[in-house]
């Protein structure tokens, strides 16, 4: 397989200066940067995480298109070859190359919330332990958050992994705009830019960070989806085991439930649970029917010991949601289900007022 040197497209190759002339023109004795233009986060899961392509690839793009910059290595409890390199890297890239290391393993969404914390660009940008799509598609990406867009994801196409692959992440992908009735293609892709004002109104938590497209999204915030050029993927080809669906079915149920019924719970837990009473009634009722007109035995049945465990059920469930109900009631006032992105407002001058201009003013909100 390529390098990522060299699948870089031409025009981004002939900005870049050859290793040698790069070693000399480094600041070695630099400050730390204060406040820079982009923040780079990778979470690092593996020993054999490929930190040293990463930081040399997004550093030529990113200062070829001139931007100040900063990468934040976070180490979910691992070292290895990888914490090696980026100790080398922190030497070299003094100030803009740091590394936060964790004892024990917490996974990537804890990873993704130190580095933000941590971080001080004006833009995020997430990116996997390896070259995962092709550094010179970053222009694009920031592009599109300086023509107005929040938060930038990307589209890999064409794929280049395994066919078999390619067809459960469509399968994934499809199932997920029918929910949210978005159009994102690719949310497997965790190569993402963003502008810091999303974090504001952004929590990451368990397996979130595979949909925050979709959470930016129900924020109110601008996502857009741009195309961008697959280079290689870690891992292997054909079905995972059976442990991974399942928490992949459980993710999407999550999904279900924050996209829909998160300030609505009653209409989740009372559907389910009216859904449950109403069965275990329906064959509670026949075997009550039973025992008055046919004589025949109430406590022996198992199907009267079921319909009455589904109703006790559906009864309970039914209770979660008026609960639920009652907490979004108390805290209504600190929730907000809207983003307001700016406010247009027409004001007509005083006479007195030196300024008497009729146009229409606006200011953010």
């Amino acid at each position: 397989m390529k390098s990522p040197v060299e699948d870089t497209p031409r025009e981004a190759k002939a900005s870049h200066v050859p290793r040698a002339q790069e070693a000399r023109t480094e600041t070695r004795g630099a400050p730390a940067v204060r406040d820079v233009d982009v923040s780079v986060i990778v979470p690092i899961t593996m020993g054999a995480g490929r930190v040293r392509e990463v930081v040399e690839a997004l550093s030529r793009e990113l200062d070829r298109l001139g931007k100040s910059w900063e990468c934040i290595l976070v180490f979910d409890g691992v070292r290895g070859k990888a914490w090696i390199e980026a100790n080398e890297l922190a030497e070299r890239f003094e100030g803009r190359v740091r590394s936060i290391g964790f004892q024990q393993t917490f996974g990537e969404s804890v990873c993704l919330s130190a580095g933000f914390e941590q971080a001080r660009g004006r833009v995020l940008v997430t990116s996997p332990q390896y070259v995962q799509v092709d550094p010179f598609e970053l222009g694009k990406m920031l592009a599109a958050l300086d023509a107005g867009a929040d938060f930038v994801t990307p589209w890999r196409h064409p794929r280049i992994d395994p066919y078999l692959n390619r067809v459960q992440s469509a399968l994934f992908n499809w199932v997920m705009r029918r929910i949210i009735h978005g159009k994102f293609h690719d949310l497997n892709c965790y190569f993402r830019a963003f502008k810091r004002e999303v974090l504001e109104e952004l929590t990451i938590y368990g397996d979130m960070y595979r949909f925050l497209p979709v959470i930016v999204y129900r924020q109110g915030f601008q996502v857009v989806e741009v195309q961008v050029r697959h280079l290689q993927e870690w891992g292997g080809a054909g079905f995972f085991g059976v442990g991974v669906y399942l928490r992949r079915l459980l993710d999407i149920l999550g999904m279900v439930f924050l996209a829909k019924f998160t300030l609505k719970p009653l209409r989740f837990f009372g559907t389910l649970g009216g859904a449950l009473a109403i069965v275990g009634g329906v064959l509670l009722s026949i075997c009550i029917w039973d025992r008055v007109f046919h004589d025949e035995g109430l406590y022996q049945r198992p199907l009267f010991l079921l319909s009455l465990i589904q109703v006790v059920l559906g009864v309970q469930i039914v209770g979660f949601g008026l609960v639920g109900e009652i907490i979004i009631y108390t805290q209504a006032k600190n929730l907000r289900e809207y983003r307001i992105e700016r406010i247009w407002e027409s004001r007509t001058p005083r006479d007195d007022d030196p300024r008497k201009d009729d146009e229409p003013r606006s200011r953010g909100a």
